[in-house]
């Protein structure tokens, strides 16, 4: 029998710290993201409390209450070294939720066992690792069926979760806006939905039946199970939240349809969690968003108006980043959140370069930026590499990615080293269409003025009899609104 490798005390990556990197920036308030960072760290898990499984009589909406935990994982392809890294990332997010690890264990199979996950003999060797390190809650990593959680927790006699409620917990943790909680919820209850169970008989009591023990005289005859009520209850709550969703829609919708009116053009960051988009999205424009050494710290969107060196106007988005094997839930619960990166001009998509494996982290946030595409039917917009953390990779690891990706920029948003190239390739990719106009533009009409400053580059402009002549090159949409003031010099 091959032995069971051991990640003794597995060690949280000491290697994320890009998201993760105090908003020290000079002369700067406390900014919104830093008090929400303040309010998130205020709140503590406490731990030692038992999560024994115990009958319950209600649906089971039970928070995910991770305390000392211990890891497991198939390894069934790939390198030792992805194996590892796959675990390690699965410490990294279970301390994210408030847990402490304790062990992480991988098992190596050719596919997954169908009745236990990791199969009979190791569950039992789990078991006993269990004990010997007091852990209350095993993790998973990987999305098990419902037989498969089962089974496993009759084993090891602690609570089990997998790799799937572990990110959803994250998320109910740090969704702080009403559409993101509701796209959480919405989440969590398609994944509830088929595991759905009770211990002892509080989900099978039906009043119906002939039999004497369903409650005798007044209560026989066809009835619901407790189970297919709460069922029934999570359907009806799933399409209010799905009804609550398409509304908070329209709302977005209205503001990217203005932005794409006004020819603005729109950056969305993507990438994969903890690359350090929220630290550049503040690099660029000084939004001063929450930054945070976690994993998923940043669920809502965040728009932000930034200017090129010419005057040219344009916005970046940052986005929810994305995880290996990303909860499929997640990405139908977020695809209104994600339809930012179908509508944008560019794709800033940031890697980091302080990861052991950072073309695992291109290809994974690749394939959920490509799903969500072939849901829109839209056509994938030019993608612009940016390796962040320079300032905390390897050297080494750095000249080789240099040569397989040659056409990144390589940046380090805390020191803010490479910045100023990233912004000359932004404007180099980014052009708006823009047409030259020289319209004499009527003292009446100084809202014209102003759109032009806004939206145009002034060339020139000069204050007649007439009105403001003005020598401007402007978006398509402006000089069709200008044709009236046209001026021949």
């Amino acid at each position: 029998m091959t032995k069971t490798p051991r990640i003794t005390k597995t060690p949280i990556l000491d290697h994320l710290d890009g998201d993760e990197h105090d908003t020290d920036w000079a002369g700067h308030d406390p900014s919104v993201g830093e008090m929400q960072l303040d309010e998130r760290s205020a709140l503590r898990r406490v731990a030692g409390l038992s999560t024994e499984l115990t009958d319950i009589t209600e649906v089971e909406y039970r928070q995910l209450r991770l305390e000392r935990v211990v890891l497991v994982g198939v390894w069934t392809h790939g390198t030792a070294a992805q194996a590892e890294a796959s675990m390690a990332e699965l410490a990294a997010l279970a301390e994210t939720a408030g847990s402490e690890v304790l062990e992480g264990l991988v098992q190596r199979r050719d596919k997954p066992d169908a009745a236990t996950y990791i199969g009979s003999g190791k569950a039992g060797e789990l078991r006993e690792v269990v004990l010997a390190t007091g852990a209350d809650t095993v993790i998973a990593d990987g999305e098990l069926t419902p037989a498969q959680l089962t089974a496993l927790e009759k084993v090891v006699k602690v609570k089990v979760v997998d790799r799937t409620a572990l990110i959803l917990d994250i998320f109910a943790q740090h969704a702080t806006s009403s559409e993101g909680k509701a796209q959480v919820a919405l989440a969590q209850m398609q994944y509830m939905l088929p595991r759905l169970r009770g211990w002892g008989e509080s989900m099978s009591r039906q009043a119906g039946g002939r039999a004497g023990s369903n409650g005798g005289v007044g209560l026989r005859g066809p009835g619901e199970t407790k189970i297919e009520t709460d069922r029934r209850r999570i359907r009806e709550r799933m399409a209010k939240l799905r009804r609550e969703i398409k509304e908070m829609k329209g709302a977005r919708d209205t503001k990217r349809t203005r932005r794409l009116r006004n020819e603005v053009p729109s950056v969305a960051i993507i990438g994969y969690t903890n690359a350090g988009k929220s630290s550049l999205l503040n690099s660029l424009t000084g939004a001063g968003v929450l930054v945070q050494n976690a994993l998923f710290a940043t669920l809502d969107p965040t728009t932000r108006k930034a200017e090129f060196e010419d005057g040219r106007q344009y916005v970046l988005t940052d986005t929810v980043g994305f995880v290996r094997h990303l909860p499929t839930q997640l990405v139908e619960a977020f695809r209104s959140t994600l339809e930012e990166v179908a509508d944008a001009d560019l794709l800033l998509h940031v890697v980091d370069g302080s990861d052991p494996l950072p073309t695992d982290q291109i290809k994974a946030v690749r394939e959920v930026v490509t799903e969500v595409l072939r849901e829109t039917d839209a056509p994938a917009p030019p993608e612009l590499l940016v390796v962040n953390k320079i300032d905390a990779a390897d050297p080494v690891t750095l000249t080789q990615l240099r040569g397989v990706l040659p056409g990144a920029v390589f940046v380090s948003a805390r020191t803010g080293e490479g910045i100023a190239e990233l912004r000359e390739r932004l404007a180099e990719i980014v052009k708006a269409p823009e047409v030259e106009v020289t319209v004499l533009v009527p003292y009446t009409r100084g809202d014209l003025v102003a759109r032009i400053h806004a939206d145009g580059r002034i060339l020139g402009s000069s204050h007649e009899p007439e009105g403001t002549l003005v020598r401007a090159k402007v978006p398509e949409a402006l000089a069709s609104a200008l044709q009236d003031y046209r001026h021949s010099a």
